[in-house]
């Protein structure tokens, strides 16, 4: 791999961390912003001169993300690889979904008037934004080579992908007044996600396995963060009739799960997401612009992800370097360093150096108080 020095100890301890086996430091996703650069400032002859180029011409992707790549030291486990998304839940457009691409976002806009007169949601090769973006991964591919992998993108699954679909209220008042016909629906969508994940790891896959880029994260075989967002607006008797089923059948076919946990609001649902034996570490998100993984508040997430054996990702952001030293120190000292992955923001190539040189002291081999 190219960019990466150390990839193939990196590659042993995903496969380590994914066991809970990983030993000496937790997994670090740090990665260092040489000196001389500065984060989010590309140089004018490389920038995108359109929404269209910067989402699905291949050669800007590649081009911008190559000089990611050299203006950036990867220390940890952090990897070069290449995010070709068509933005969060891109599976709804395969179905019927139209894209809006925005500068910093994505939106899905909703196409569903009545279920009863919508087709059934299956999996469409000649849908027009499937057809588009396996081009851009099939030309990525080509330009790239075997210098990194290229990301599974986000393409998202059950209950979420109706709710770009119909949109949110709607679903809701869907549920309640049509259970059986969402069910069908839930269902339909958890038949064709397996394809369209199939049909993109032809490309993503690398030396044996594959990354998922949102989060950062490598495993052997097929690797992939499964959620429910929609699920905030649900009770605990409508997450287990709409999702649960859902979530347990997607990681049938896959090697490495990550579930992303989003929102205060979704706590309630760690009873039943503890139930699907294929999650193997979660990963938890205090919502938009809220406080990092780190405090202390979270634990009782964290309490029942470690007591159904799972690993954790956290993510470290809150305050500067000394605060994420401090915070993360707490959580090292009770879940201990095996089976704990900690994603930290690009940095100052002199803080991510400082960062890993107190890892190295201080969080190896932590048994933890849990």
């Amino acid at each position: 791999m190219r960019y990466k020095k150390d990839w193939e100890a990196t590659k042993q301890r995903f496969e380590d961390y994914w066991k809970g086996e990983n030993t000496g430091r937790p997994l670090m996703r740090v990665t260092g912003v040489k000196p001389g650069y500065y984060p989010f400032q590309i140089p004018e002859e490389i920038k995108s001169k359109s929404l269209e180029e910067k989402y699905m011409d291949p050669e800007s992707v590649v081009r911008r993300y190559r000089y990611y790549c050299e203006t950036h030291e990867f220390l940890g486990e952090s990897f070069p690889n290449l995010n070709a998304d068509f933005g969060p839940g891109s599976l709804a457009a395969y179905l019927g979904s139209e894209i809006e691409f925005q500068d910093r976002t994505v939106w899905f806009h909703p196409c569903v008037k009545e279920w009863e007169d919508y087709p059934e949601l299956k999996f469409d090769p000649e849908n027009k934004w499937f057809k588009k973006h396996i081009w851009l991964f099939e030309e990525c591919k080509k330009l790239i080579e075997d210098d990194f992998p290229i990301a599974i993108p986000d393409l998202m699954e059950n209950v979420d992908v109706l709710a770009s679909l119909r949109g949110s209220m709607d679903l809701l008042y869907d549920m309640i007044e049509e259970d059986n016909d969402i069910v069908k629906r839930v269902q339909q969508v958890t038949d064709c996600y397996q394809q369209y994940y199939d049909a993109f790891y032809k490309y993503a896959q690398y030396e044996g396995g594959s990354a998922y880029t949102v989060f950062q994260i490598f495993g052997s075989g097929k690797t992939q963060k499964l959620q429910c967002d929609f699920s905030a607006l649900l009770s605990p008797d409508y997450f287990r009739t709409y999702v649960l089923d859902s979530l347990k059948q997607a990681t049938k076919s896959l090697d490495h799960v990550l579930y992303h946990l989003d929102g205060p609001e979704s706590i309630k649902h760690m009873d039943a997401l503890m139930e699907v034996e294929g999650i193997d570490a979660l990963q938890w998100t205090s919502g938009d612009h809220g406080p990092d993984g780190t405090m202390e508040e979270w634990d009782v997430i964290y309490d029942k992800a470690r007591a159904a054996g799972k690993q954790l990702w956290v993510k470290v952001y809150t305050g500067d370097l000394k605060d994420w030293i401090r915070n993360t120190d707490r959580i090292v000292k009770k879940y201990g360093s095996k089976g704990l992955y900690l994603f930290f923001n690009d940095m100052p190539l002199e803080w991510a150096e400082e960062l890993m040189d107190y890892a190295e002291k201080n969080w190896c081999d932590v048994k933890g108080s849990f």
